[in-house]
């Protein structure tokens, strides 16, 4: 049997590393090319798509009321108090250190 020496083993790893990154390479690059041809696919779907008319509409809609400086639209409350989405919010926001007017509640829903 023959020795190994030290300096071949080396040789020996970082050639399996380069192999590995190598197929890694190839594999983004097909998922790459994957996703940029059923993008052109779906556009042109759409495209070929009629587009459906738009009726006029009646009446001019009420401008909705413009929010707070800083927020992030409403939040929507399933069987919760005021008070407690408020607390769920502030717990929210300091376990993330972040300032509550930078997150964004969509619904909060208390789970039975």
């Amino acid at each position: 049997m023959e020795d190994i020496t030290i300096v071949q083993t080396l040789g020996v790893a970082v050639l399996g590393m380069l192999v590995v990154f190598c197929v890694l390479l190839l594999l983004m690059g097909i998922i790459i090319v994957q996703s940029k041809v059923i993008q052109n696919i779906e556009n042109k779907k759409k495209a070929s798509e009629p587009v459906p008319a738009t009726p006029a509409p009646a009446a001019p809609a009420a401008a909705p009321a413009p929010s707070a400086k800083g927020s992030c639209g409403g939040v929507m409350l399933h069987d919760v108090p005021d008070r407690t989405a408020a607390m769920i919010m502030a717990i929210v926001a300091d376990g993330l250190n972040t300032p509550l007017n930078e997150l964004r509640f969509i619904s909060i829903k208390e789970v039975k």
